[in-house]
C-alpha cells in the first residue's frame, strides 16, 4: 500500500512536499547563473571586441544566445515600463492622446537604423570605452522593435474596458492606483501577453541590425546570434546560417516554457469571460511556483506590500477618461493646449526642414518622396494579402484553446525568423532567374510583421463570449452569415490594432527587405527603405533625417486618414460593453 505524503500548511495555505521547493531552487539558481554568465563581459574595454573577431564556430552559439537573450529581456522590461506609463496616459487623457498617439505612429515607423544612427554615439558616451555603452545602444534598438506594439495593445484594451466594470470600480471606491492594477491591467493582460510574445519575436527580427551596428565610420559588432547571422551572410556560410536557425529555435522554445507559457496560464485568470468546462492553459513552471513553500514565503510579503500601496490612492472620484465619454473638450485651457501643440509641431518641423535643406536639394526631397510612394504601394498590397490569409486562420485558432497552445511556440518561431536568413534563397533565386527586384524582394517586408495580425486576431477570437458561440450554434448560423454577424465583429478591434502595428512595422522592415545582400551579391529595390539603408551605410545624416521624415509623414497621413478612423469605428461599433 502506497503511503500518501501529506501536504504542508504554510500560512493557512496547503503546500506540497519539499521536492517542489528543490525544483524551484534549481530554477532560480539556473536563472541567476544565466544572468551572471550573460553579463560578465559588460565592463570589458570596447577595444577587446576588435581584437577578437567574431568566430562562426558553432561552439560559440550557446554563449552568443545568452547574450542576445539578456538584451531582449532587458528591452522587454523597458517596453513594459513604457507601455504601462505611455499607453495609460494616452488612454486616460484626451489632451495627451492628441500628441501621444500620433507620436506613437511616428515612432513605430522610424526605422531601427534611424534610431541607431542617431543614438549610438549618445549611448556609447554613457560608458566611454566600455562594452556596456554599446550594449545600451543594442538594448535600446531592440526596445524600439518591441515597445510600440505593446503600447498600442494596452491602449486599445484600456479604451474598451466594459462600462459595467468601470462602474463597479467606482461603486467599490477604487482609487486611480488601485483601479489601474485591479481593473485596467487585469482586463488588458490576456491580449498584452500575446503582444509581448509578438514583440519578443519582433526583437529577433531586427536583432541583426541591433548587434551588428554600422553607421558611417562607426562599426560595433557585439557577440550574439544577430551578429553571428550577419557574419555568416557576409561570408556566404550556409552551414553557419543553419546553426543560427537551430540556436534560435532552442532559445525560443526555452523562453516559451520558462516565460511565456507561465504568463499565458497566469493571465487566463483575468479573462473577461470563461467558458464552462473548458480546460485552462497549464504551465509546469507556474505549478512549481504555486506549490513551493519558498515561493510562498518570498512572494507573500511582496504581495502584501503591493496591496498595502492601494491605500495611498484617493478613492471614489470619477475619472474623466476617454472610455467613460466624460471629456472636457471646451474652455480656454483646451485652446491654450491646442495652441501649444501646434506651436511645438511647427517648431519641430522648422528645425527638421532647416537641418535637411542644409545638406540636400529639392530634387533629393522629391526623390525621397517618390521612393516613399513605391514603399507605400508595397505595404498596402502586402497588408491586404496578409489579412486575407491570417484573419480566418487566427479566428479558427483562437476559438480552439488547445490548438492555440500548440500554435503559440510555432507562431513565435515563425515571427522571430529574421528576413536576413532568407537572403541566400531570395538573392540567389532572383539572380539566377533574373526576377524583378521590386516585386520579389517585397515579401521580405511582411515576413516578420504579418504575425502582428495573427497574434491580435487570436487574442480577439479567444475572448469571444461563449454565449455568442452557443447562440450561433443553436440558431445554426453558418458560413458568411457567421463571419458577418459574429466572427469579424468580435475580432475587428483586435485586427485593426494588429494591422496598424503591422503597417508601421512593414515600413520599418523595408530597410532590411529593399536592400538585401548575400556575400558580394547586393540587390536593391526602388523604395524608401533602400534609400535610408544607403544613406545610413554612407553616414549621410542629412539624407537619413530626410528619409525618416518622409517615412514618418507617410505613416501619419495614412494612419490619420485610414487606420485611425477605422480604429475609432471599431471601438464604437464593436466594443464589448
Amino acid at each position: 500500500m502506497t503511503q500518501q505524503i501529506a501536504p504542508i500548511s504554510v500560512g493557512g495555505v496547503l503546500r506540497a512536499p519539499l521536492y517542489w521547493d528543490v525544483v524551484a531552487i534549481i530554477l532560480v539558481l539556473g536563472v541567476l547563473a544565466f544572468f551572471a554568465n550573460a553579463s560578465r563581459d559588460l565592463m570589458l574595454p570596447l577595444a577587446e571586441l576588435g581584437r577578437h573577431p567574431l568566430s562562426l564556430d558553432p561552439a560559440n552559439l550557446p554563449g552568443f544566445a545568452m547574450r542576445t537573450t539578456l538584451r531582449m529581456l532587458a528591452a522587454m522590461a523597458l517596453s513594459l515600463l513604457f507601455t504601462f506609463t505611455y499607453a495609460t496616459w494616452a488612454a486616460k487623457s484626451r489632451r495627451a492622446e492628441v500628441i501621444l498617439i500620433p507620436l506613437l505612429d511616428i515612432l513605430q515607423s522610424v526605422p531601427i537604423l534611424g534610431f541607431i544612427s542617431v543614438t549610438v554615439v549618445y549611448f556609447m558616451s554613457l560608458a566611454p570605452g566600455l562594452v556596456l555603452g554599446a550594449e545600451f545602444a543594442a538594448v535600446f534598438a531592440i526596445f524600439t522593435s518591441q515597445a510600440w506594439n505593446m503600447a498600442f495593445s494596452f491602449y486599445q484594451s484600456l479604451r474598451t474596458v466594459p462600462d459595467e466594470l468601470v462602474e463597479a470600480s467606482r461603486n467599490f471606491r477604487f482609487g486611480a492606483w488601485m483601479r489601474f492594477w485591479r481593473l485596467d491591467v487585469p482586463f488588458a493582460m490576456p491580449a498584452l501577453v500575446w503582444n509581448m510574445m509578438m514583440s519578443m519575436s519582433g526583437g529577433w527580427f531586427f536583432v541583426v541590425a541591433s548587434e551588428a551596428i554600422s553607421v558611417g565610420d562607426t562599426t560595433v559588432i557585439l557577440p550574439g546570434i544577430g551578429s553571428y547571422i550577419a557574419t555568416a551572410i557576409a561570408q556566404r556560410d550556409l552551414a553557419a546560417v543553419g546553426y543560427a536557425i537551430g540556436a534560435m529555435l532552442v532559445v525560443i522554445l526555452i523562453y516559451d516554457q520558462l516565460l511565456f507559457r507561465p504568463l499565458v496560464a497566469w493571465a487566463d485568470r483575468f479573462r473577461f469571460e470563461h467558458e464552462m468546462g473548458a480546460e485552462p492553459p497549464r504551465s509546469w513552471v507556474l505549478t512549481i511556483l504555486r506549490r513551493s513553500r519558498l515561493a510562498a514565503w518570498f512572494f507573500g510579503p511582496l504581495g502584501e506590500a503591493w496591496r498595502w500601496s492601494y491605500r495611498f490612492s484617493s478613492p471614489g472620484q470619477k475619472s474623466k477618461t476617454v472610455a467613460s465619454g466624460e471629456i472636457d473638450t471646451g474652455g480656454w485651457r483646451q485652446w491654450i493646449w491646442l495652441a501649444t501643440v501646434v506651436l511645438l509641431a511647427l517648431l519641430a518641423f522648422y528645425e527638421v526642414a532647416l537641418f535637411v535643406m542644409q545638406g540636400v536639394s529639392l530634387a533629393e526631397v522629391s526623390k525621397a518622396a517618390m521612393s516613399g510612394l513605391a514603399t507605400m504601394a508595397r505595404v498596402f498590397i502586402l497588408i491586404a494579402i496578409a489579412s486575407a490569409i491570417w484573419v480566418p486562420i487566427g479566428v479558427w485558432i483562437g476559438l480552439r484553446p488547445n490548438l492555440a497552445r500548440v500554435a503559440q511556440p510555432v507562431a513565435q518561431f515563425l515571427a522571430a525568423f529574421p528576413a536576413n536568413l532568407l537572403f541566400p534563397i531570395a538573392v540567389s533565386g532572383i539572380v539566377v532567374l533574373r526576377l524583378d527586384l521590386n516585386i520579389w524582394l517585397s515579401p521580405l517586408m511582411i515576413l516578420g510583421t504579418q504575425w502582428y495580425i495573427l497574434f491580435n486576431v487570436i487574442a480577439g477570437a479567444s475572448a469571444v463570449p461563449s454565449e455568442l458561440r452557443y447562440i450561433s450554434s443553436n440558431l445554426h448560423i453558418r458560413g458568411w452569415l457567421w463571419w458577418r454577424r459574429i466572427g469579424l465583429p468580435a475580432v475587428f478591434p483586435f485586427y485593426v490594432t494588429g494591422a496598424i502595428t503591422a503597417s508601421g512595422g512593414s515600413w520599418n522592415a523595408s530597410i532590411v527587405a529593399e536592400a538585401a545582400s548575400w556575400g558580394q551579391d547586393k540587390l536593391q529595390a526602388y523604395g524608401l527603405g533602400a534609400y535610408i539603408a544607403e544613406a545610413t551605410a554612407a553616414g549621410d545624416f542629412h539624407r537619413i533625417v530626410l528619409g525618416i521624415a518622409v517615412m514618418s509623414a507617410f505613416v501619419i497621413v495614412i494612419n490619420r486618414t485610414f487606420w485611425r478612423p477605422l480604429y475609432y469605428y471599431a471601438e464604437r461599433k464593436f466594443r464589448l460593453s
